[in-house]
């Protein structure tokens, strides 16, 4: 991995600051596009949907980039936090396992637009090295290091089976690929020096299962407890038997 200058390094930035630096990207990215010049941090992060004193701390590790009584210059933040992640610039991507989520991931064109080119897609299966995805043709997964090695890859996407995820993995790594994007319900392991960034998406619907459900038990338990019902189905009884 590229050797980070000593000024670099001693300006870490929290790996939760890290997270929100796109999330902010996007909504810069959107108040230009809607001939927005400059906004407020209350407008950035209602927009990002955090809280604004959070994204003033965020950005501060960024640098001064703020005008007080002004706001932030909508273009130029952008283009420092663009800077800062990296995507001022196409990272060459190589995806690997042509199945129907590879298939959609080819398709995306987020990828070139947040400043990542797709440069090859990878399968195993030969049935598969006759079609083209996204103007791309997909190659034999034999072809990984010679395509990282002409292509300069740095950042490789999973998108296979579990089983085949691990195997894969290790061949990026020895290929010299050194952050791997794993959307395979497969935990990795990877040696020191390689980033790895799990998608679940089992996970993240079993996060809202959790969340719907408490959320129609609580539905449940106000109307068990409503006012009046404490009486019962004898006490109704008895109320429209009773005398005009």
């Amino acid at each position: 991995m590229t050797e980070r200058t000593p000024t670099e390094a001693a300006r870490d930035i929290p790996e939760a600051t890290v997270a929100r630096l796109p999330v902010y990207l996007r909504a810069l990215t959107s108040l230009a596009e809607s001939g927005t010049p400059t906004c407020s941090s209350e407008e950035l992060a209602s927009a990002a949907g955090v809280n604004s004193a959070k994204l003033r701390k965020d950005l501060s590790y960024l640098g001064s980039y703020g005008t007080r009584g002004v706001g932030y210059d909508v273009e130029y933040l952008r283009y420092q936090i663009a800077r800062e992640i990296g995507v001022t610039h196409d990272w060459p991507v190589v995806i690997v396992g042509i199945g129907n989520l590879g298939h959609a991931l080819a398709n995306f064109s987020g990828f070139r637009s947040r400043g990542f080119r797709v440069v090859a897609l990878l399968d195993a299966d030969p049935g598969r090295h006759s079609e083209q995805v996204a103007g791309i043709d997909v190659r034999p997964f034999r072809d990984l290091a010679t395509i990282v090695a002409e292509q300069g890859v740095a950042i490789g996407v999973i998108s296979t089976p579990a089983h085949a995820a691990q195997d894969v993995a290790d061949a990026m790594v020895a290929a010299g690929i050194t952050s791997i994007l794993n959307f395979a319900p497969q935990v990795l392991s990877v040696p020191e020096g390689v980033d790895v960034r799990k998608v679940d998406l089992s996970i993240e619907l079993q996060i809202l299962a959790y969340h719907q459900q408490r959320k129609a038990s609580a539905v449940e338990g106000a109307v068990l407890h409503a006012p009046g019902d404490a009486g019962g189905a004898d006490d109704l009884d008895g109320r429209l038997e009773a005398p005009a």
